[in-house]
């Protein structure tokens, strides 16, 4: 994403405050802003007329808001979406003149996540689940898909660059991170059922016995027979309502349980054998396609 953006030395030039400097860009219906932290700062605010989409691109936050006790570290290849009328707290205690913080933030108008909510619901349900696919006004913070990366990359593109078609390009690249943002909405609701009802449904029921056996192969005859589905049937409902295979869904939450305990201190290879990887050598390059680094460096930017 870094390489996108407009040169550093660019938005210097047309630096205005002291500790940080925003730079926005006009699309249809939303609008690019690119801010950079010079200096070290805590508890500085920021709130939200519109949707907030915000994604970091260089050094980390710790993001207060009023839903959760601690602050929450904000990293690169992470997204942290603020609903319309959501106020936070930031602090950035590494930003400095030579390395600033860097983050972007793309502003929606919820009119028009409520007219893709509708679109959604035409398109497909989650099977006996109460879950229409309308937007649910709360913060989301989690780590983005690659597939998220690459969009919020094009997207950085397009808006600073006068490129042929722009303006229909930036529509629907916007409307992309829109269905992301709900597919990801739909996909908590589904880990909810598996934690609490996991009888809900077949795909719920799958979710909850990879879940159970983390660290084991997957048996897909077992999948299949939990959930009462052929295996192409359960690869097509599988992929539906979770975009991903159950093989990637297993290998994201491998990687996921393994990265918060390399956070709490355990050791890159007890954390590799512990979720399941046979193989260290695999399990650094996985884990630096998602988390943008390696898992030793991942340990020290908490």
């Amino acid at each position: 994403m870094q390489q996108a953006l407009l040169p550093l030395s660019k938005r210097r030039e047309k630096r205005q405050l002291l500790v940080e400097n925003k730079v926005s860009f006009q699309g249809p219906e939303s609008i690019l802003s690119v801010y950079d932290t010079y200096r070290a700062a805590s508890r500085v605010g920021l709130d939200a007329e519109q949707l907030l989409y915000c994604g970091m691109v260089k050094g980390r936050k710790i993001m207060h808001d009023l839903h959760q006790e601690q602050g929450q570290v904000f990293l690169p290849h992470e997204s942290y979406v603020m609903p319309p009328g959501e106020y936070v707290e930031i602090d950035f205690p590494e930003a400095n003149e030579k390395r600033p913080t860097t983050c972007l933030t793309i502003e929606i108008p919820k009119d028009r996540i409520e007219f893709l909510s509708e679109r959604m619901r035409d398109i497909t349900r989650l099977d006996t689940l109460e879950h229409d696919w309308q937007y649910q006004p709360h913060v989301i913070h989690t780590h983005h898909t690659g597939e998220t990366q690459q969009l919020l990359e094009r997207l950085v593109t397009l808006f600073t660059n006068n490129v042929p078609d722009k303006e229909i390009l930036v529509d629907l690249g916007v409307t992309e991170l829109i269905i992301r943002m709900l597919r990801q909405q739909g996909r908590d609701v589904l880990l909810n059922a598996c934690r609490y009802t996991p009888d809900t449904n077949g795909v719920v029921a799958v979710l909850a016995l990879i879940t159970q056996n983390i660290s084991q192969p997957l048996d897909i005859d077992m999948l299949c027979k939990k959930s009462c589905m052929s295996r192409s049937k359960l690869y097509v409902e599988f992929k539906k309502q979770l975009g991903c295979s159950p093989g990637e869904y297993q290998q994201q939450s491998r990687l996921k349980i393994a990265a918060a305990a390399i956070q709490n201190g355990t050791s890159v290879t007890e954390a590799c054998y512990r979720v399941g990887f046979n193989d260290l050598s695999h399990f650094s390059r996985r884990f630096t396609q998602r988390y943008g680094c390696v898992p030793s460096r991942y340990h020290s930017t908490k």
